[in-house]
């Protein structure tokens, strides 16, 4: 075996001969040397202590009757609070410290200790010393009465809810997607259409509810209208200003490269305003959902609207506050979603879009 010379002087040389008489690992040795271990998780360990008083507090507390009789599902609502102290303990110490799946749920760590405490607070004052008096508070075992008793009632008017919702939003994001490129790009279009927008935009959806209903052939074309006509504005509005502020010079280079019209409107043109698209298509979805609720309770026969009044109507306060939950569950997941598809659309955006 030959020597190797010293190339370099001081502790370069040595650095170099050690690392030319021990050979450099394999990839399946480097995998071993860095494998992922088990590391306690501290801020789990408090969760689940917090999640275990929960259920100790609301098995070991009598519930405050003042008048009613006692709350259904308290003792299932204590020992499932203690099966995700459970749960989480055993997370906290044999999970590993990587992975996809670990890193969500420790980077929600904070909110897992939280959450137990708001509970705690909401169940004491309301089953256990009825400070918040019933029935216009209920306690979080109530929710899962609710859900047993009522859950096909409440699965139905979800059901009619995300159908209204969704013909309303992408009726009126195609529309105002449409408008604003059209805005944007047209001047005829933009001295015309443009002061409408900005005049007629500003109403609010909810105010042209009776003209709607007068006009629209039934109740649920009504409320596809106003939810599409509240998406319709921010999608427009956005639309144009991502197509009315892409460099000029990208039109330039394409049309030195032969490009005609159309191929600057959809390759270029669209392309670069989708990142302000997108801010409207979610500025869009919060206005439906607002938009939602009102013309459920104005006009059709099922949905998370006429849920909340059939509920408020009946003094169900329990189901109010259901609806409620499940509203806010079901908006949330649908911007995750839309997050989700956003992320996709623009993947060959990264590095030039600020995230």
């Amino acid at each position: 075996m030959t020597a190797i010379p010293n190339a370099l002087p001081g502790p370069y040389s040595a650095r170099a001969a050690a690392n030319a008489v021990e050979p450099p690992a394999t990839v399946g040795e480097r995998t071993d040397a860095s494998q992922i271990t088990h590391q306690v998780w501290r801020t789990g360990v408090l969760a689940s202590f917090a999640w275990a008083a929960l259920g100790s507090l609301t098995l070991a507390w009598p519930n405050h009757e003042a008048g009613f009789t006692d709350w259904a599902f308290t003792s299932e609502f204590g020992v499932a609070a203690l099966f995700v102290a459970l749960v989480l303990v055993v997370w906290s110490v044999l999970a590993p410290k990587g992975g996809r799946w670990s890193s969500s749920v420790r980077a929600a760590g904070q909110w897992l200790v939280a959450a137990p405490l708001l509970i705690t607070l909401w169940e004491v004052l309301t089953a256990k010393l009825g400070a918040l008096p019933p029935p216009f508070f209920a306690p979080p075992q109530s929710l899962i009465e609710v859900v047993h008793e009522d859950w096909s009632r409440l699965a139905l008017s979800t059901g009619h809810s995300v159908r209204l919702l969704a013909h309303g939003f992408v009726l009126g994001a195609l529309v105002g997607f449409a408008t604003g490129v059209w805005i944007g790009w047209s001047r005829v279009a933009g001295y015309w259409v443009h002061p409408l927008l900005r005049f007629l935009g500003p109403i609010p959806a909810s105010a042209l509810l009776p003209l709607a209903f007068f006009f629209a052939p039934s109740s649920y074309a009504a409320a596809v209208f106003l939810i599409g006509l509240a998406t319709f504005f921010p999608v427009a509005v956005l639309s144009w200003s991502g197509v009315a502020s892409v460099n000029k010079s990208y039109y330039d280079v394409a049309r030195t490269l032969g490009a005609s019209e159309w191929f600057l409107v959809w390759r270029v043109a669209i392309p670069a305003a989708l990142p302000q698209v997108f801010v409207g298509l979610f500025m869009g979805l919060g206005a439906s959902f607002s938009v939602l609720v009102t013309a459920e309770m104005m006009g059709v026969k099922a949905g998370l609207g006429w849920y909340l009044q059939w509920a408020q109507g009946w003094a169900a306060y329990a189901n109010m506050y259901a609806a409620l939950l499940v509203m806010a569950v079901l908006c949330s997941g649908l911007i995750t979603l839309l997050f989700a598809v956003r992320d996709r659309v623009l993947s060959w955006q990264k590095g030039t879009v600020k995230w």
